[in-house]
């Protein structure tokens, strides 16, 4: 079983999410819902993994999480 971290990024233009996952380098997908995404998320990943064992070739582990972080812009420190 192998655990990875996928980024919901909101469309504004057309709505719902883009997906990525930054531990396996290509991967996008899409989604309405925070459900559809992950349920596509884990297609997708599966079908990613099972290429890459095929094909002979190692499969990423993720090591360190990536972090989002909100922060103000455009405000000097005092």
């Amino acid at each position: 079983m192998r655990e990875y971290t996928i980024i919901l990024d909101p469309d504004e233009e057309e709505g719902g999410y883009t997906v990525t996952v930054p531990a396996l380098p290509g991967i996008v997908t899409q989604g309405e819902t925070v459900e559809e995404c992950i349920a596509r998320a884990k297609e997708v990943i599966a079908a990613y993994i099972e290429d890459l064992i095929a094909c002979g070739e190692p499969v990423p582990v993720e090591k360190r999480r990536p972090q989002a972080i909100t922060i103000v812009a455009g405000e000097t420190a005092a």
